[in-house]
């Protein structure tokens, strides 16, 4: 009973966000790459294989299916294409280490490489929580403010936002890389006076970006959660309403 219930509540979620102009197959398959998304990001502590690989093939199938003409164009879909496109940076991640194990290229296995492909990881990780809560945020404002919020749930917006995330992320990502870089360099030559000051930039930069992004993730999950709190008991009060 509790598992129906849940899925109940997810499909009348997701159907009120991703729109009824789509055929009922899409919406599933719309709905079941949130929840996977939702799982993989904002459930589970760190990412495994089999999450990976299954959300991998989930972006994948998503991008294709957001291609069609039958997906109407909403700003959650916008959001959607933006999550499955952010696992880019892991396919990257994973054709590099494939291609390291495989053909045993050690120039590619250097410090500087490994660096760059956590913080890849690490972007995408950023990108996708924060595009999961803008669509979690979306859902409660169509549930609760669906006319009010009308003029805010628009195509542009989604479009604004997205960017904003992917350049807030990059420029955390090239801080990360830089700090990588000129700690490694700095283990093995002498640098200058300019490139120390540089090194103390980033590495502060670095921590606090570290720091705000562990508070930023746990406040994230906390009002994801109170998000389909509401939303769950809104649709379970409506629906007892319609059986009385």
């Amino acid at each position: 009973m509790e598992k129906a219930s849940s899925g109940c509540f997810f499909q009348q979620m997701y159907s009120s966000v991703i729109g009824i102009s789509m055929e009922r197959d899409h919406m599933k398959d719309l709905r079941r790459y949130l929840v996977l998304k939702y799982i993989q990001y904002l459930v589970l502590s760190s990412s495994n294989a089999v999450s990976t690989f299954l959300g991998l093939l989930g972006s994948l199938y998503t991008i294709i299916l957001l291609q069609s003409a039958k997906v109407s164009s909403k700003s959650t879909t916008v959001l959607i294409a933006s999550i499955a496109k952010a696992d880019i940076l892991v396919s990257v991640c994973v054709v590099s280490d494939m291609i390291i194990w495989t053909f045993d290229v050690s120039a590619l296995s250097t410090a500087f490489t490994s660096a760059l492909l956590q913080n890849l990881l690490t972007a995408n990780t950023h990108i996708s929580c924060l595009l999961l809560s803008c669509v979690a945020f979306e859902a409660y404002l169509i549930t609760f403010f669906p006319v009010e919020s009308r003029h805010v749930r628009t195509v542009k917006n989604a479009k604004l936002t997205s960017r904003i995330i992917w350049i807030l992320i990059t420029v955390e990502c090239v801080i990360f890389q830089m700090e990588d870089f000129l700690k490694a360099n700095s283990m093995s030559t002498h640098i200058s006076s300019h490139c120390t000051l540089l090194f103390h930039f980033s590495g502060r930069a670095a921590v606090l970006l570290r720091s705000l992004s562990y508070f930023l993730g746990i406040f994230l999950r906390i009002v994801n959660v109170y998000f389909y709190y509401k939303i769950f008991f809104s649709m379970s009060n409506r629906s007892t309403l319609k059986t009385k």
